[in-house]
């Protein structure tokens, strides 16, 4: 329960936030700030060891969810090399709160049109020691989220930045359910599973090794509080952070943020010029998991577009030649321009702006052909057809290169670069991930992140990054079985919250978890066709592959849905679900809305209102499950009837089954 004290200050803080004018207020502690709607409170103040004289202590915040405590005391301290830890032994000099509304456009993503509305505080500290050195906590409380960073000055005491480790605990008030992605080591393409389990079962006990974890997002649940995800936002300058319970026993249930370090082990994990800003620190908040997917807190933290004229820039579905392993009109196999052109031909034919030209086309030189694809030649030949071609790149290559690449495939007409093997997100590597953009920008080139780490969102500031990898896809059906409709349910709710999401579905060769074989060629998919669809609309992605060779979508009444499913959307709204279980997803594209509906093994029978319609009237053309679906995975029930805003529509999904739907204006 709050103390008197701490509702006092509470209290103070929300007349405080209520006036949009900045004020400045002399050292005095705790000193807190709350969300424009009240439900969320950041608290700060200086933990004292017990017993001491000193009027220094730890800095430390907590969280508060509609007046329960929701973080305990968390300590914010910095490892700065051959200096002592800087937050330790510090007072709170000032705060200065203030408040901010504003809008802003995104160009792709999950909603069009954002209101970017928080509180804010700056909590000045400064240590009494000798050296005196000094550093920032910004915090902004927005209504779904609280987020915080590291602001370091110049100062006498410090000649550099030189972050050897950050120190930020996330401490919640119970030991709260956690699902997060296990991952062997700093360098990794973020592609695995996240698992469920309790934050104790992630501690170091008996001395074995305590895992890394993706800390962008871990997702919690604490029951009766809230769900909530620890994240990070606009990285530039920095290093991205990663999440580790430190305990050594039964009961320890926090998180410690651990910072990527240098791929050559050399040297402190940002170094920087003063001022220094650290990536923002993020806390998304709901009282149901879904609400963090509606969250825009990702994008409110990053800066607006750099890249001035975006008139270029477009989303869509792609054909794609790689997954299904470049099978041709014949049904065989063949890395050529013939080939290359039947993926146009489909997308020209399907009203796909895109085809996607993946690996081989390149010698070790990207700027030189191998010969087997012509690659100006099918960008001619594409345009004939009103597509674009995008081109698959080695990031190694990429480094070397882009410099002469990027001009050239700009000369060629290439639309966009899909980058693969990146594997790190040092200092180093993060910043490159910024060259790529600027520079892709520079010449009209969209850019599609793989074997990459998670998006914090970057494509607000350059929104030709359409996409992100970094999630275990369909693609690991061709080697085995680690995907499937439990891991799909988990992904919204734990990848998808940090941005866009290259999953690649669109897989026909639907089979049941028993007949399921791994094959490279024609894969099979785990699932109904009627999940396979709803993914369209439950993963947002700005370019979506349409994975499967075009042979097996011909005359398939089925894929008319693909066809018309767009890429970027207005309006986002979960309606119902739960992480490894279920999720219900409704999106609008200008008048249109699309649904998507898709549930683990366990069949549901849903009930689904329709007051995101509002009052219209509509054609709801409905694709779902078959009676025998279960049996026969590709089997899929297409029907169209009229709806009202007012309704609730009933729909059965079987195991591993979905439902998706389009829904048409009629007046």
């Amino acid at each position: 329960m709050l103390s008197v004290r701490s509702v006092a200050f509470f209290f103070a803080s929300l007349a405080v936030n209520f006036f949009c004018a900045p004020s400045i207020h002399a050292q005095s502690e705790p000193v807190e700030v709350s969300s424009p709607d009240h439900r969320i409170a950041l608290h700060f103040a200086i933990k004292r060891a017990k017993g001491s004289s000193s009027g220094d202590g730890q800095l430390v915040y907590s969280l508060y969810f509609r007046g329960k405590p929701m973080f305990e005391e968390s300590t914010l301290r910095l490892e700065l090399a051959n200096q002592p830890v800087l937050g330790s032994v510090v007072h709170i000099v000032s705060s200065t709160h203030g408040s901010s509304v504003s809008q802003y456009k995104l160009l792709i993503g999950k909603t069009s049109e954002v209101h970017d509305a928080y509180n804010e505080i700056t909590i000045d500290v400064s240590e009494s020691l000798p050296s005196g050195r000094k550093f920032s906590v910004e915090a902004r409380v927005y209504n779904d989220a609280v987020s915080f960073r590291y602001h370091v000055p110049q100062q006498p005491g410090l000649a550099r930045y030189q972050l050897t480790q950050e120190d930020t605990e996330f401490r919640p008030v119970t030991d709260a359910t956690a699902w997060t992605l296990r991952l062997p080591n700093y360098q990794s393409g973020y592609e695995s599973e996240y698992t469920r389990q309790v934050l104790s079962a992630l501690s170091n006990q008996g001395g074995v090794s305590s895992y890394i974890l993706n800390g962008s997002p871990g997702l919690l649940h604490l029951p009766g509080i809230a769900w909530a995800a620890v994240g990070e936002a606009d990285l530039e300058g920095n290093s991205a952070m990663y999440l580790e319970n430190p305990t050594g026993n039964w009961g320890g249930h926090y998180l410690v943020s651990k910072i990527s370090p240098p791929v050559d082990g050399n040297g402190p994990a940002v170094d920087a010029a003063l001022p220094h800003d650290s990536a923002w620190r993020v806390v998304m908040i709901g009282d149901k998991p879904g609400d963090l997917i509606e969250s825009t807190v990702m994008t409110d933290l990053n800066p607006a577009s750099r890249v001035a004229d975006t008139s270029w820039i477009h989303d869509g579905k792609a054909s794609w030649d790689w997954w299904n392993g470049d099978i041709g009109p014949d049904g065989k196999s063949a890395y050529t321009t013939e080939t290359m052109k039947y993926y146009v031909d489909f997308a020209a034919q399907s009203g796909f702006p895109y085809m996607m030209l993946d690996a081989g086309w390149s010698t070790s030189d990207i700027t030189k052909m191998r010969g087997n694809v012509d690659v100006p030649e099918l960008v001619r030949y594409a345009a004939t057809k009103k597509v674009k071609i995008w081109i698959w790149l080695y990031s190694k290559s990429v480094a070397a290169q882009m410099k002469e690449a990027f001009p050239l495939y700009e000369k060629w007409g290439v639309a966009g670069v899909k980058i693969d093997f990146i594997l790190r997100n040092d200092q180093q590597g993060i910043q490159w991930y910024y060259d790529v953009a600027r520079l892709a920008a520079e010449h009209h080139l969209l850019v599609d992140f793989h074997g990459a780490t998670q998006p914090w969102g970057m494509e607000r500031t350059y929104p030709n990054v359409l996409n992100y990898e970094a999630v275990l896809g369909l693609e690991n059906n061709k080697a085995g079985r680690r995907d499937g409709p439990v891991d799909r349910t988990v992904f919204p709710f734990t990848r998808m919250l940090t941005g866009a999401m290259d999953y690649t579905p669109g897989g026909f060769n639907n089979v049941t978890e028993e007949d399921f074989v791994a094959l490279d060629k024609n894969p099979m998919v785990m699932g109904t066709r009627a999940q396979q669809l709803a993914l369209y609309v439950v993963f947002q992605a700005g370019l979506e592959m349409v994975s499967d060779v075009p042979s097996i979508y011909l005359n398939d009444p089925s894929f008319k849905f693909l066809r018309d499913v767009p890429t970027t959307w207005d309006e986002t709204h979960v309606l119902a679900g739960e992480p490894g279980e279920f999720i219900t997803i409704a999106r609008r594209n200008g008048l249109e809305w699309y649904l998507g509906s898709i549930t683990n093994w366990t069949p549901r029978d849903l009930h689904i209102p329709l007051k995101f319609l509002g009052k219209g009237v509509y054609r709801a053309e409905i694709y779902k499950d078959a009676p025998d679906s279960v049996e026969s995975p590709k089997h899929i029930s297409i029907h169209k009837q009229i709806v009202h805003g007012g309704e609730t529509l009933s729909v059965s999904l079987v195991k591993g089954g979905g439902c998706a739907i389009r829904f048409v204006p009629l007046h």
